[in-house]
């Protein structure tokens, strides 16, 4: 795949050594398109996870070659890694990762704060970006005052404030039950559809990964089954909607 946005060549990862070695990743091949909706499934310790980190550059690679954009991200510093991560990439956690005695406006506002955004910059982004997931008027509420599904919602305007070329999220709707998780999805699915961000999910939710475009499983480290999703869910319109209307 010429246009490849991330490719992956050979990569493997090692924890530990002598008897205590893991080996998390077995050489696996992978080519992502700018674009894509993918899900990435597996058992645990089947190695999702450690590629997900590594996809994310919170980790590097113990053998091969991750391209993305063409530069070899194996070989940057760990000071371009984060330059990386600042510019391109966006983060969604099962858990949310929100600073408690922070509003939801303040928290938004971090991954521009540390990029060094004037306030006025970080305020009105903030602010375009939270109104995005149909939590205007929510800018000044801590996480406690929060639902779930909203405390995820201001995880995705956080994740996407930067207007990141990718959002990676790691199990997304674990957290939340069976009608915040969809709505959750409607969400990450019209940032792919209608804004072309690039969506990395983890999930062990099948109809959680039905929303995505392409199927990829890891088995012990491996890339087991990769293939495209002949029959994709539909966003909720109401979800899709509130995202699409916003970012007009």
């Amino acid at each position: 795949m010429s246009d490849a946005l991330i490719r992956l060549r050979g990569v493997s990862k090692r924890y530990g050594s002598g008897a205590a070695e893991l080996l998390a990743l077995k050489g696996i091949d992978l080519d992502i398109a700018a674009g894509e909706f993918v899900a990435i499934m597996g058992p645990s310790g089947s190695g999702k996870s450690t590629a997900m980190n590594i996809l994310g550059c919170l980790d590097t690679p113990s053998a091969g070659q991750y391209l993305f954009k063409g530069a070899h991200v194996e070989a940057l510093t760990r000071d371009q890694r984060a330059r990386l991560r600042r510019r391109y990439l966006g983060f969604v956690f099962q858990g949310f990762n929100l600073l408690a005695r922070t509003s939801a406006q303040e928290n938004v506002e971090l991954p521009l704060l540390y990029r060094g955004d004037a306030a006025g910059v970080r305020s009105k982004a903030a602010a375009r970006a939270l109104a995005s997931v149909g939590l205007g008027g929510w800018e000044q509420h801590t996480p406690a005052e929060l639902s779930g599904g909203q405390q995820q919602r201001v995880a995705i305007a956080r994740a996407i404030v930067t207007e990141p070329a990718v959002v990676l999220a790691d199990e997304p709707t674990g957290n939340l039950d069976t009608q915040r998780s969809h709505e959750i999805m409607g969400l990450l699915l019209a940032l792919n559809r209608d804004h072309g961000i690039t969506v990395l999910m983890v999930t062990h939710e099948p109809d959680m990964a039905a929303y995505a475009h392409r199927l990829v499983s890891f088995v012990d480290g491996r890339i087991a089954h990769d293939a495209a999703n002949a029959h994709p869910t539909t966003a909720a319109p109401a979800a899709a909607a509130t995202l699409t209307a916003a970012l007009a």
